[in-house]
């Protein structure tokens, strides 16, 4: 299980303040599928960040399983079973995909094993188990091949940052299927970043952050009706500072 205690980050700007987080409770359990949704500028990605321990909170505790993890590395989080994969997947020029996807099991697995992960996110392995992880990839591509790398770790919770960004609609629908298969067969907690109704709708539950703080959060037939008021998901939410009031 992880806990957000108080979780609060700022940054200063131009000699002034600007709060990004601010005082984020939230608990999330050990096979649970969230989606964290909301405006645009809101702080989702600064709080998926927070969770892997790219960046590290201005106060507030971070809890797994009981032990204080808020002064982790992204390293030593990754060691304790916490898996990301980010908006704009990284790119390993001299590493093939077979090699990526070893070192992410964390064992030597055959050939054999590591086609099949990347089958499960619609690549043909033949075309992609000996390229290297480079620029001659797409944005979609690559992608892929990270959430085939958090498949093969089988972690104790996988943090995605908006996975939809950058690919075509058939990877969208794999996906989709990706991460149905993951909350069935992963004994694991499953954390999306995303604005796309499909993946909000597949979730256990929906938290909604705006201006930096967490506005609404249920289950997913309580929240989701509230938020297709609108086709614009990035939009739906206005949050109000001076009376923290939403109005959809």
């Amino acid at each position: 299980m992880l806990e957000l205690v108080n979780i609060s980050y700022e940054v200063d700007s131009e000699s002034n303040r600007k709060d990004i987080l601010k005082d984020v409770n939230l608990t999330i359990g050990d096979t649970e599928f969230v989606a964290i949704t909301g405006p645009n500028g809101g702080g989702k990605s600064t709080l998926a960040k927070v969770i892997v321990g790219i960046i590290t909170p201005t106060s507030g505790k971070i809890i797994l399983d009981g032990k204080d993890i808020t002064n982790l590395s992204i390293s030593e989080r990754a060691k304790s079973g916490i898996g990301f994969a980010f908006q704009q997947p990284v790119r390993f020029k001299g590493i093939k995909v077979k090699d990526l996807i070893t070192l992410a099991a964390g064992e030597k697995i055959s050939t054999i094993k590591a086609c099949e992960y990347l089958s499960e996110v619609g690549l043909c392995a033949r075309d992609y188990i000996e390229r290297e992880v480079n620029a001659s990839l797409s944005g979609g591509e690559l992608k892929r091949i990270e959430i085939a790398t958090i498949l093969a770790r089988k972690t104790k919770m996988s943090v995605f940052d908006e996975p939809e960004a950058g690919i075509d609609l058939w990877s969208f629908n794999n996906l989709i299927r990706v991460f149905e298969k993951m909350h069935r067969e992963i004994n694991g907690s499953i954390v999306i970043i995303s604005h796309q109704e499909r993946i909000l709708n597949i979730a256990d539950r929906i938290i909604v952050l705006a201006d930096g703080k967490i506005v609404d959060e249920g289950e997913k037939d309580k929240i989701l009706p509230g938020l297709l008021t609108n086709s614009d998901m990035s939009c739906r939410y206005y949050y109000d500072k001076e009376t923290a009031d939403i109005s959809i």
